[in-house]
């Protein structure tokens, strides 16, 4: 079917190993990565120190976990038997957990690991195996009632868990979560579902651009691979509430091979678009001059709480503890920064703190910046969220 099952990996920008070469392909993370800031794309491609969080390890140990079940080899298992999913799942879940927590803190730029999350991950696996129920025709039924015999239904109707999709001419990739069977009342089987799982909040209404994209770019490598394929549906499979959205449109791989061309890897920085959607959450503005450059000249607002700043450190405490920094602004579109003379009372613990002593280990006294500082009190303050690094604006590249 062209369709590889592979274990999860980090494919970065979907870049592949042939013959001793980094080979450019694309993927639907990469394209959504473009599509939102061609800079952003760019630096996520540098090999730079990379930032993980508790949602994402959260979605990919529920993620492997479905996996895990879906490949459940239940020899010697009687298929009457019930009750034995919940404990399996949770097995299953707890050494997915602990594999996660080891890559969270192996993880260069990581917050606080909430082991209290561990619950909302349980939920979130029940919400996933609810839709896999509902799509095998098992309604309104617990974990502890599905019999052996059951899953091994639900085994049948998954046609591959965790797969690697790619083009005919190798440039578009994708890693689908689910292929299963569509099947009618009688449970004959009459298309194709392919099936993301999303441990995120649930859209409001139509599935989001981002996810549209994403699943008609895993419908359309289905269909340029498999000439007799039936019916083909793109749905995205929220746990959270157990809800599926359908993601309809045209076909999307010649627009995907236009962006593969404009994604090839250059020395000079690819454009930025700063925005708010684009900026907001992004994990390279230690290396990027321009969404400074638009928020001093007024294009990109600074609002909430929490912000992210460029500054001096002037004093620290023996400490780390408590420190005084002072703003600095940017003097050109490439980075380069000057001291403002508003200077600030910050104070730094949990992993800021570790960055701060970091950082003052390296002897860095250059410009610094402050990632989702809080500056809601006459002081400022930073921890666990928070990010230090270098302001080292990154304006030419040997990696092509």
């Amino acid at each position: 079917m062209g369709l590889i099952a592979t274990n999860r990996e980090s494919v970065f920008g979907g870049d592949e190993m042939a013959g001793g070469q980094w080979v450019h392909s694309l993927s639907p993370s990469a394209w959504n990565n473009y599509e939102a800031c061609p800079r952003k794309y760019w630096l996520s491609r540098q090999r730079l120190p990379r930032k993980t969080g508790m949602a994402a390890a959260l979605g990919t140990a529920v993620h492997d976990s479905v996996e895990d079940l879906c490949n459940l080899d239940l020899t010697g298992h009687a298929d009457e038997e019930v009750g034995w999913l919940p404990r399996t799942a949770k097995t299953i879940l707890t050494r997915q957990w602990e594999d996660e927590r080891e890559k969270f803190f192996n993880t260069a730029r990581h917050p606080k690991w909430k082991e209290e999350e561990f619950e909302n991950a349980q939920k979130q696996l029940i919400g996933a195996l609810n839709i896999l129920f509902k799509k095998a025709g098992y309604k309104q039924v617990s974990l502890s009632n599905i019999s052996v015999a059951q899953w091994k239904d639900i085994q049948e109707m998954v046609l591959a868990a965790e797969g690697t999709l790619r083009s005919s001419c190798g440039r578009l990739m994708g890693r689908l979560d689910l292929l299963i069977a569509d099947r009618d009342d009688e449970g004959n089987t009459v298309g194709w579902i392919v099936a993301d799982l999303k441990t995120g909040r649930p859209p409001d209404g139509e599935v989001y651009d981002t996810v549209s994209r994403q699943l008609r770019m895993y419908r359309d490598l289905l269909i340029d691979n498999n000439p007799n394929h039936p019916k083909i549906t793109a749905e995205g499979w929220y746990s959270k509430n157990s809800s599926v959205y359908v993601a309809e449109g045209d076909y999307v791989l010649d627009d995907a091979l236009a962006v593969w061309e404009k994604s090839k890897l250059t020395p000079d920085p690819f454009e930025a678009t700063p925005s708010s959607d684009a900026c907001g959450f992004c994990e390279w503005k230690a290396w990027c001059p321009a969404w400074v450059w638009s928020r001093a000249s007024g294009e990109l607002e600074a609002k909430g709480v929490f912000r992210d700043e460029v500054v001096q450190i002037i004093r620290l405490e023996d400490d780390c503890t408590v420190g005084l920094v002072e703003r600095m602004s940017p003097i050109s579109e490439s980075g380069e920064m000057a001291l403002t003379g508003q200077r600030f009372g910050v104070i730094f613990a949990g992993f800021a703190l570790d960055h701060l002593r970091n950082l003052s280990d390296l002897d860095w006294e250059g410009p610094v910046f402050l990632g989702s500082v809080n500056v809601g009190g006459s002081s400022w303050k930073m921890g666990d969220w928070c990010d230090i690094l270098p302001w080292k604006p990154l304006l030419h590249s040997d990696r092509t």
